[in-house]
């Protein structure tokens, strides 16, 4: 079995697993996202996958509806006037991405991999712009597919420019392997019991990697 299919049945397995063991949670989560503005639960956004294929990744909705009417799509920020009470919660815990199980399941992400981009987004700390379609650095790291999880969601802050995320995702895919996948697995439950995904600082104090 070639690496390829290896990681794709060991994904595919674990998202099928994954989703059957929280489907508790999945629902609490339904009922909060709605309870709280009657709004949609589930949110769709377009992101660049394997090969700068163009797919719609599956959220629990953690902001306003039509949050990004009158700015495009804009990094969030911290304290952003945009997310809700629940969605705050969902954010800090990453469980706002529990849906992207099914992107897993159809094999549109892997659980493990490079951040899963938008196309296109106005970066809050610099006001720039960057069309992600048409940057080079973009393409290099779209030999792989996009991971719910992976060093830059691990260890770069959250409000990181979008270049120092690539870098990230560079240096994975140069040292990518199956032991590295289960450590990156395990760091994200910790980091999500800890509920530090929103940290604008180092989320794991014990651990550095050296991206250069």
């Amino acid at each position: 079995m070639s690496n390829f299919s290896a990681k794709r049945t060991f994904d595919a397995l674990l998202a099928f697993f994954g989703l059957l063991m929280a489907s508790p949670v999945w629902c609490v989560i339904m009922a909060l996202v709605y309870c709280e503005d009657r709004g949609p639960i589930y949110y769709l956004q377009e992101r660049l996958g394997k090969d700068g294929k163009i797919f719609k990744v599956i959220k629990f909705r953690s902001m306003v509806v039509q949050a990004e009417r009158g700015t495009g799509p804009i990094q969030a920020r911290e304290h952003d006037a945009r997310v809700t009470s629940v969605g705050r919660l969902l954010r800090e815990t990453a469980m706002d991405e529990l849906p992207q199980l099914v992107n897993i399941l159809k094999g549109e992400m892997s659980f493990v991999g490079p951040r899963a981009l938008r196309p296109f987004e106005i970066e809050y700390r610099t006001g720039g712009s960057t069309d992600l379609e048409h940057n080079a650095q973009v393409a290099a790291r779209q030999s792989v597919s996009p991971g719910l999880t992976g060093v830059a969601q691990v260890f770069a802050p959250c409000d990181a420019v979008i270049a120092e995320k690539l870098r990230y995702d560079l240096w994975y895919i140069r040292h990518r392997t199956f032991s590295l996948d289960i450590k990156l697995i395990l760091l994200s439950f910790f980091i999500t019991f800890r509920g530090k995904w929103e940290d604008r600082g180092k989320k794991l104090w014990f651990l550095r990697i050296p991206v250069v």
